[in-house]
């Protein structure tokens, strides 16, 4: 039950009253009045003024929220982007990664690398076996049905490797029907060079169509450049890139759970840092990645604009800026 109000608050709300006290005992009792009415007021709503959420916010919503561990899906056979070469991890996508999952929180001795193949990697998503996933992920509107996408956090193109010694008699797709070329499982190049005419098989393993090359039993193999890039990194005096993109560009993204948006929404977040230090002259995590892997191989770059990125509060001490 609520209690009777005072003589003083009887006063202060009944205008008929008339206080025999004098003004400087009315006045007092009405800064008393005001001041526990504010003080009621703001502990209705101890929000931020904007309403914006931070990061921590957005990542207490995800399904990380808590976990001592972070579980990366990335590749293991592609040189530049995503390898592992005498225990130790290097690419690209790799340094991405690391980049991610420290702004999230996760430092490498936290970090749980799991080797995925192309076709593995929207079942690992589905089915709870990684967080997310770096590597070369194209993002389609097929594909958005499936995972989500943050970024994109490179824009490339599907290219087709050769073994040298057929550089110049093969220099058009025309040239690639009736000849055996290798694609891995999943991709979206398979689609689009079958809608050409031509024959395609597929492994899982880049590897294996690259030896298929160096042995002769594939005339050609497809990807996307940056993956070409790699093998021809490898085996420079035997592998040669045609300069023949048979598609649009293909915007790289990093996958997460379809049920999660909250996790996409912060590593979008973290790629728009990267990108607004970058268009305001700062060095960025993206640029080193970029420079350190790739630069070499396919010539300068900037990190694309991603998209769909929402405006947070980052309160965090531990963003990479």
């Amino acid at each position: 039950m609520t209690d009777p109000p005072s003589p003083a608050m009887t006063q202060l709300l009944d205008p008929t009253t008339r206080d025999t006290r004098g003004p400087a005992t009315l006045v007092t009792t009405f800064a008393v009045v005001l001041a526990l009415l504010l003080v009621v007021v703001g502990g209705c709503d101890s929000r931020s003024p904007s309403g914006t959420p931070t990061v921590e916010e957005k990542i207490a919503q995800s399904t990380i929220a808590g976990r001592e561990r972070l579980r990366i899906g990335v590749y293991e056979d592609s040189p530049l982007m995503g390898y592992v070469e005498n225990g130790r991890r290097t690419g690209f996508d790799i340094d991405i990664a690391r980049g991610v999952a420290e702004f999230l929180g996760y430092r490498e001795n936290r970090i749980d690398w799991v080797k995925l193949t192309t076709p593995e990697r929207v079942p690992a998503l589905q089915k709870g076996e990684v967080d997310i996933v770096v590597a070369s992920f194209s993002i389609t509107e097929e594909r958005k049905k499936e995972v989500r996408f943050a970024g994109p956090y490179l824009v490339t193109t599907q290219e087709v490797m050769i073994p040298s010694r057929l550089a110049g008699k093969i220099t058009e797709l025309g040239h690639l029907r009736g000849s055996r070329v290798c694609v891995t499982g999943a991709s979206t190049t398979k689609a689009q060079l079958q809608s050409e005419g031509i024959q395609v098989e597929t492994l899982n393993h880049r590897e294996d169509c690259v030896r298929g090359l160096l042995d002769g039993t594939f005339v050609a193999m497809s990807s996307d450049e940056t993956i070409l890039a790699g093998f021809r990194s490898r085996y420079p005096d035997e592998l040669a890139i045609v300069d023949m993109p048979f598609s649009g560009s293909e915007l790289l993204g990093i996958a997460v759970p379809h049920h999660d948006p909250a996790l996409q929404d912060v590593i979008g977040y973290y790629l728009m840092r990267n990108y607004r230090d970058a268009q305001e002259g700062r060095s960025t995590a993206w640029q080193a990645a970029y420079d350190n892997n790739l630069g070499r191989w396919l010539g300068p770059a900037t990190q694309p604009y991603p998209v769909g990125v929402p405006e947070l509060i980052d309160r965090d001490a531990r963003s990479p800026r």
